[in-house]
């Protein structure tokens, strides 16, 4: 009896953009096939502020998009708001039902409140292709804000995230990850970071530390041995700064690795090639698309584990809330190759 060699999806290329932190401000997009935006569309919540967050959102010229909420979006947290909303400084009593329902219901916009859904894109002009993807509005607590948890409760609340997720939005970035505030403190989740160990997405887009943003590869452990959970990383250098250009970052199969950044075991600064780190494309190992990845049982079934995780910041405010006069970042495009799907298609990535 002859075995059959493991069928291999057709990948092509697919652009995000990712944005978080807008606080209000609706920024020119750049062209792409999905929106993300993690978090913190507005400064409190207020309904007219949704409303304008909102409409810009749904005007934006993208197949999906797919949006979450953050600490800073109270109303979107019945409970927080009814519990705290009288701290804040609204013209008049606002509806979160009202609020919520905006996003909700909205024609165009998928929003997420630490849910999954599955994506395909339809568009006969578009990619054809679909991903897998889980967003959440929250973030470790700090001060009093909507959305938040204990450090205590952290592990059970990530393990929400489904082991077959290709995208994970979350406000939070993960603990060590894009997450550096102010000089340079560590205000990621290490929750998170231990269920982007187990779950293994190709993309994990954050926000939330505004000072944080920016890109980077985390290179995970293979061994399953969760006391050390990394190989290592490769920092992305944004090189549009200053020019009109995009702050790209590429992880196609096609993509030729410049713009990374990383320590070799010498200690010298190395630049490393996407397609050897397994982020994209087909391997130099010979692997799937999509990574050189372990596998995992689910039921009866085999699941792809990538080795490769991508971290994205995307913060468009470039200064902590309230600190200064108002910066802007750009956001962040990413380039990412996805299977194509087809009528017959299970949805399953």
């Amino acid at each position: 009896m002859t075995s059959q060699t493991p069928h291999r999806p057709q990948m092509r290329k697919t652009r995000f953009v990712c944005i978080s932190d807008t606080h209000n401000q609706t920024p020119k997009l750049p062209r792409g096939d999905v929106l993300i935006h993690a978090g913190d569309l507005t400064n409190q919540g207020s309904l007219t502020e949704l409303q304008k967050t909102v409409a810009w959102l749904e005007k934006a010229d993208f197949e999906a998009k797919i949006i979450i909420a953050g600490n800073h979006d109270i109303t979107l947290d019945a409970p927080f708001y009814h519990a705290h909303g009288t701290s804040w400084r609204f013209p008049e009593p606002q509806d979160p039902a009202a609020c919520l329902k905006l996003l909700a219901e909205s024609p165009s916009l998928t929003y997420l409140q630490h849910q999954s859904a599955s994506i395909r894109l339809r568009s006969p002009t578009g990619p054809h292709t679909r991903f897998t993807v889980f967003g959440s509005p929250y973030s470790p607590t700090l001060c009093q804000w909507a959305f938040q948890y204990a450090e205590a409760d952290a592990a059970e609340l990530w393990d929400a995230i489904p082991e077959d997720t290709d995208v994970v939005i979350t406000h939070t970035p993960p603990r060590n990850h894009c997450d550096a505030a102010g000089a340079g403190h560590s205000r990621g989740c290490e929750g998170l970071r231990r269920r982007l160990w187990r779950v293994r997405p190709r993309l994990a887009v954050c926000g939330h530390i505004h000072e944080g943003r920016g890109a980077e590869r985390v290179r995970w452990d293979g061994n399953g041995e969760e006391g050390c959970l990394e190989e290592g990383s490769e920092l992305w250098e944004d090189t549009s700064a200053g020019s009109k250009k995009q702050s790209l970052v590429d992880l196609t199969g096609k993509g030729n690795g410049k713009g990374w950044r990383g320590l070799g075991d010498d200690g010298v600064e190395t630049r490393h090639d996407i397609a050897s780190l397994g982020l994209g494309g087909q391997s130099k190992g010979g692997g799937q698309p999509g990574g050189a990845g372990l596998t995992r049982e689910k039921g009866e079934e085999k699941v792809r584990r990538e080795t490769t995780t991508c971290v994205v910041n995307a913060a468009f405010m470039a200064a902590g809330y309230g600190e200064g006069p108002k910066r802007f970042n750009k956001p962040i495009v990413v380039d990412m190759d996805l299977p194509i799907w087809t009528d017959g298609d299970d949805g399953e990535t």
